[in-house]
């Protein structure tokens, strides 16, 4: 059966852009954000590959993302950047040496009700501006006597996290850095701050750990900047093919809404792709794809199950010809910005209809 989409991860680029995060950052260990199932990229084997290339922890969002991990039997520890919600969740972190990111007093509460908690590795979570997740900054001495009280909890560090960082010289993303370091000044333990955009735009954010997620995936998190001229390699390659290819003539209107009207005769190929696969319907007339190595503007809005294009470019074009959508060679961040959204919503917008297959690495 032939596949109508295919999301093709090259893992030795997960792998290339693990290194490149270490090269950024050489003191720092790494904490790899996989969350949202890789960023949609497929949280286990991405994290296979970043396992075996040496990632110091790998970061979910919560338990269900956790107990996949765990059952692929990976060597990194993994960490709950929500933190446990329930009296059962903080049993099973415990049980498993999961990392708990701390954000609240009453999950402090969590911990301290269970007996099994007194070898638990914790990370506290400071609000230095984020205003989202976190102790305020002025808890960090009650937080030191809470950890005080258990001496035989495994303290990971000292986390935040930056609301600005990818707009490059913001006083924002200096004044959460300043503001963080000065509620920790004199105290003990690691230190992490650096998301992807902190890590790249911000020296300064790069600490004892840095937490990239994007970056990894080979995207830029820097608006106008795409991964690869930071050193990054795109690791998801989207592709379709051409499934009709018929010729109008000027006047004619294309697909819904007659939003693209035909100035000449003209060839218009329909491509097996559209948002029920994870197409942004706000891509507009003009965005491009690629077909036979050259780019062709979308002529009609995105539908369902296709979208269509001007093959004019392309004469030669034919039916079953692989169509790229994004990935090398016609970044995924240009079309995120077409679309009038984020490269992270375009990655963790892939549906289950997209067949997806793994290349490289290390494994």
């Amino acid at each position: 059966m032939i596949p109508r989409v295919t999301a093709t991860v090259n893992l030795s680029a997960i792998q290339h852009n693990l290194r490149q995060v270490r090269r950024l950052s050489p003191g720092s260990r790494v904490m790899a954000a996989v969350k949202a199932d890789g960023y949609g990229h497929g949280a286990v084997p991405v994290s296979r590959a970043l396992d075996e290339a040496g990632v110091d922890c790998l970061a979910v969002a919560c338990m269900e993302e956790a107990q996949e991990l765990r059952e692929a039997h990976l060597r990194a520890p993994v960490a709950l950047l929500e933190g446990v919600l329930s009296p059962e969740e903080a049993a099973l972190a415990a049980y498993e040496g999961m990392h708990v990111v701390v954000h609240a007093f009453w999950q402090i509460d969590l911990l301290e009700a269970m007996p099994s908690a007194s070898n638990i590795a914790v990370w506290f979570k400071l609000d230095s501006g984020m205003h989202r997740l976190g102790f305020p900054l002025d808890a960090v001495p009650r937080l030191r006597q809470v950890l005080a009280r258990h001496p035989s909890w495994r303290f990971q560090g000292w986390m935040t996290h930056l609301a600005r960082a990818d707009e490059p010289d913001v006083a924002a993303t200096r004044q959460q850095i300043e503001a963080y370091d000065a509620a920790l000044a004199g105290v003990p333990g690691p230190r992490s701050i650096a998301n992807s955009a902190g890590l790249i735009a911000w020296p300064e954010a790069r600490r004892d750990w840095v937490r990239p997620g994007l970056a990894l995936y080979g995207a830029s998190p820097l608006p106008g900047r795409s991964g690869a001229e930071l050193g990054f390699q795109p690791a998801l390659r989207l592709e379709s093919r051409i499934l009709a290819i018929r010729t109008y003539e000027a006047g004619d209107a294309i697909g819904y809404g007659a939003s693209y009207v035909c100035p000449d005769r003209m060839p218009i190929g329909v491509v097996a792709v559209g948002y029920a696969d994870g197409i942004h319907r706000a891509l507009p007339n003009g965005a491009p794809v690629v077909v036979r190595g050259r780019r062709v503007p979308l002529a009609g809005r995105v539908s369902m199950d296709m979208i269509t294009v001007d093959l004019r470019a392309v004469p030669e074009a034919q039916v079953g010809d692989p169509v790229l959508i994004f990935g090398e060679g016609l970044p995924a961040e240009e079309i995120a910005e077409r679309a009038g959204t984020i490269v992270y919503e375009l990655f963790c917008g892939l549906t289950n209809r997209v067949r997806f297959r793994y290349v490289g690495g290390d494994l």
